[in-house]
């Protein structure tokens, strides 16, 4: 029977969901190499790239519990319920992940180290080291956590029978900050995730622990493009978002908002996520999704975690874990992704609809009395760990019975209306 320590296992990718499967995998006792092609994060005074304050929920506070680092860190909760999601910069926890991962003797990161491409008849891939050398790698499992644009899935779609889709929204995203106040504090409630919805856009701030909130506006790029000098930026925060502007700043709004291109948001789908018992992939590597249901991260530490427990349910046999990952995880991979799509219309749009919020309150009201049999959607995806088809799925039947108590309502109501008149 093979053991951890007999598996060596190369992660590409030390973002996220890479460092935590390496923590994971070298709390396991397995041999772990980590490439991730930038310099250490921990050594850079200035992060390029995303940095979205991540909504950390259940699902990802379950594996960092497994990693034995969910009570280590501090984090903000927007939540005074017992049910609280938290706000967490990225670069912090990318950090603490990378930190955690290093003090395994049995994990080893290399950083400034880029992934070429991968021989599958050897079973070997090339990485183009710190040195500017290309060197030759083997190992028994290549695991691809190296986001939406992965280059490991980029070596499996040069195969046959590898469904592929990717589809990018029409909105992009540009962040902003709201500074402490003069005195330090929060400028705004802190324990809330504040949105202005405006029907075809909308704008978030989410807490941080310095008492500054991170702001993404989400908007579509022709908005963007229309927005191209200070005095139009102005008139629009005016007309859209005038409370933000003092809290904001007018001079820094100006010198955020100009600073850099709004960014692009992807959803990407793809099966299987593993080739023979020789490749993997995790997190957005597997199923990059927009933001707009808080779950990228959670669903990419998930992966993780079901990870672990396939391997110690197969006993770190790859040819049986790899087929049952992508068994297991795929449904629920694509309903997630289908979700967060859903959840942006919900966000922007639905929110400021009448009929919308009726339904939330009656929904609520019904989990409050039957909380056990009746289960709000966004509960289930943020404070569950029931899979994400499976959620849609209890949903749906929730949804019908809804309709077919209206119905009945309407129809008892009807009779009865029906009776007194004829017995008038």
């Amino acid at each position: 029977m093979k053991q951890a320590k007999d598996l060596h296992v190369s992660i590409i990718g030390g973002g996220l969901v890479g460092s935590l499967c390496a923590c994971i995998l070298g709390n396991k006792g397995v041999h772990v190499k980590l490439y991730e092609f930038r310099d250490d994060i921990r050594q850079m005074e200035v992060v390029q790239g995303r940095s979205i304050n991540l909504a950390l929920s259940v699902r990802g506070r379950s594996a960092l519990a497994l990693a034995g680092l969910e009570e280590e860190k501090t984090f903000v909760p927007y939540d005074k319920d017992g049910k609280c999601i938290y706000s967490v910069g990225r670069r912090f926890l990318n950090e603490a992940l990378l930190t955690a991962a290093e003090k395994n003797s049995n994990v080893e990161i290399f950083f400034k180290n880029k992934f070429l491409d991968y021989n599958f008849k050897k079973g070997q891939f090339k990485v183009l080291g710190s040195d500017g050398e290309i060197k030759q790698n083997s190992s028994e499992l290549l695991i691809g956590c190296d986001g939406a644009y992965s280059a490991v899935r980029g070596q499996m779609l040069k195969l046959p029978r590898f469904n592929y889709s990717q589809f990018y929204i029409d909105h992009g995203y540009l962040e902003l900050c709201i500074p402490p106040t003069d005195s330090g504090e929060f400028a705004m409630e802190e324990n809330y995730l504040h949105i202005w919805p405006r029907h075809t856009f909308m704008m978030i701030a989410l807490p941080n622990q310095d008492k500054s909130y991170t702001v993404t506006l989400f908007m579509p790029f022709e908005m963007f493009d229309q927005l191209n000098t200070p005095e139009k930026l102005i008139q629009f925060f005016k007309e859209q978002f005038p409370d933000s502007i003092p809290l904001i700043g007018r001079e820094k709004l100006i010198t955020d908002f100009f600073k850099t291109p709004p960014s692009a948001l992807v959803s990407i789908k793809c099966n299987p996520y593993h080739l023979d018992d020789k490749i993997l992939i995790l997190g957005d590597a597997a199923h990059a999704m927009v933001p707009f249901y808080g779950q990228g991260m959670n669903a990419g530490f998930e992966d993780c975690e079901l990870l672990s427990e396939l391997l110690e349910a197969y006993c770190f046999d790859l040819k049986k874990i790899l087929p049952a990952f992508t068994e297991r995880r795929y449904k629920d991979a694509e309903a997630i992704c289908d979700l967060a799509l859903y959840n942006y219309t919900e966000m922007r749009h639905l929110v400021t609809s009448k009929k919308f919020l009726v339904r939330k309150k009656i929904d609520n009201l019904l989990n409050a009395f039957f909380p056990k049999a009746w289960i709000p959607l966004y509960t289930m995806v943020t404070f569950s760990k029931l899979r994400y088809s499976h959620c849609i799925s209890r949903k749906q039947m929730q949804d019908k019975i809804f309709i077919t108590v209206l119905w009945s309502i309407a129809v008892i109501g009807f009779s009865i209306i029906i009776a007194l008149f004829t017995r008038i």
